[in-house]
């Protein structure tokens, strides 16, 4: 079972989009380049809003921009946004339950932090160090250096090509409400 969901990975995919791309971009564009339903994005961004990652703007034009510089904005408080902080391990204290251990466990099974948690805890504290020094830019750099330079031209042309749609959607929407 995965710690975290589709939902981080999309949302990070998503991120990276914004990096470079100054205009808003709808939640559903950004879902559609995805292959995702509108919806399961439309409920992501705006607790990326809530966490101060994300800057939403109305209107035709609309859409999220970051709310501030990408290397400012860690993987971490991305994941904690989108998943809350989770626990690695939920230690059951199963060291008390023994077979071996007639009616309670005796004090030196118990005493102190479980060895098995403790590991469980360092585990978690490296995973979070390493994302909380991880940043959006750092990951929309790394895509910058594999992706071909034709890759990123033709993302703005499509993403460009959906705002010209949606603009000239609403310019026709308007003059066939005059008729």
């Amino acid at each position: 079972m995965a710690l975290y969901g589709a939902s981080t990975e999309y949302v990070l995919h998503s991120l990276i989009w914004l990096v470079e791309h100054t205009e808003p971009v709808s939640s559903l564009d950004l879902a559609d380049l995805q292959k995702i339903p509108g919806a399961f994005m439309a409920k992501l961004l705006p607790k990326l809003e809530k966490a101060g990652i994300l800057h939403a703007s109305e209107g035709l034009r609309g859409g999220y921009t970051l709310a501030r510089p990408a290397q400012e904005i860690s993987i971490l408080s991305v994941v904690d946004a989108i998943e809350g902080r989770k626990s690695l391990f939920n230690c059951r204290e199963i060291r008390a339950r023994c077979a071996l251990f007639s009616d309670a466990a005796p004090t030196w099974a118990t005493h102190g932090v479980c060895g098995i948690h403790a590991a469980m805890l360092r585990a978690e504290h490296a995973m979070r160090q390493e994302l909380a020094e991880t940043t959006l830019a750092d990951l929309a750099g790394l895509v910058r250096e594999k992706a071909p330079p034709k890759f990123r031209a033709d993302a703005e042309s499509w993403f460009g090509t959906r705002v010209k749609t949606r603009k000239d959607g609403a310019v026709r929407k308007k003059k066939s409400a005059k008729r």
